[in-house]
């Protein structure tokens, strides 16, 4: 499993760097392939295997629309976004009517699908947002780093270091020990890649910002948790080998991504 991952990181890592040092055209395609991605084995995960034509298509709603919630994350266009998930939602709503009429639960369908969409779509969303900025290639390779740091610190202090659980109903695997060197990791990277890439900015203030992206990245880990055990799976795909899906790779950044493009306009 451990040859599987590096494998795939050592090819996926310098395709990842070079979409998101060309932006533009190039990296808006790489979001909008992974959010589609993301949201089709989040709609596998929590949509029982649909029976009629409304029910089908509620999920293909929401995946249909991703791309253009994307796009207007490109041109700047984020007060469309909300326009967007509220036609989605009146448009899944009068998908369930018909169902209603045979299942009671129909309306959890529509929470499930806009779920989706605000768990997923507008994270995503919200990179494309950051890497429109003069600075945005940095600045999204600096989250990238951070994220990656929580993520590798978690796993190594929780193999060597963890003897308290932190949430075993949802993860059995996570201790005390490993949230605490996420976060120290976090912290650690965010202050040698601040060097790097984005020297101007002051310490303190980096500090809280990757101590905000490491908590938020460790709650996206254990709400996508929380599905696949709730659906009786391990991984939500298989298309990254050594890794999983796209959710299962992506869980922590869904939660950071957001986060980070609010504090980088409203901090720094």
């Amino acid at each position: 499993m451990h040859r599987k991952r590096w494998i795939t990181g050592i090819i996926a890592v310098p395709i990842l760097y070079l979409l998101i040092a060309a932006g533009g055209m190039a990296f808006y395609l790489l979001i909008t392939v992974a959010t589609v991605l993301t949201l089709g084995e989040y709609n596998r995960v929590v949509f029982p295997a649909a029976t009629g034509m409304a029910a089908r298509l509620i999920p293909l709603v929401g995946l249909c629309l991703a791309p253009l919630i994307v796009w207007q994350a490109f041109y700047g266009h984020l007060t469309d976004v909300l326009l967007i998930i509220t036609v989605d939602l009146i448009a899944v709503a009068a998908l369930t009517l018909p169902i209603f009429k045979t299942d009671r639960h129909a309306p959890y369908l529509v929470a499930k699908q806009v779920l989706g969409m605000v768990y997923i779509t507008v994270p995503m969303a919200s990179l494309v947002a950051i890497r429109s900025d003069a600075n945005g290639a940095l600045w999204i390779f600096w989250i990238l780093c951070i994220v990656a740091a929580g993520d590798t610190g978690a796993f190594y202090a929780g193999t060597y270091l963890g003897r308290h659980k932190l949430c075993p109903w949802v993860s059995p695997k996570k201790t005390v020990e490993g949230s605490l060197g996420g976060l120290a990791a976090n912290v650690l990277v965010a202050l040698l890649m601040k060097l790097l890439l984005l020297p101007a900015l002051a310490i303190l203030p980096s500090i809280g910002f990757a101590l905000a992206i490491g908590i938020s990245g460790q709650v996206g880990d254990l709400f996508a948790s929380e599905f696949k055990r709730s659906a009786g799976i391990k991984d939500s795909g298989s298309l990254l080998p050594g890794h999983g899906g796209f959710l299962d790779r992506l869980d922590a950044l869904l939660f950071a991504a957001p986060l980070a493009y609010l504090l980088k306009i409203g901090i720094f």
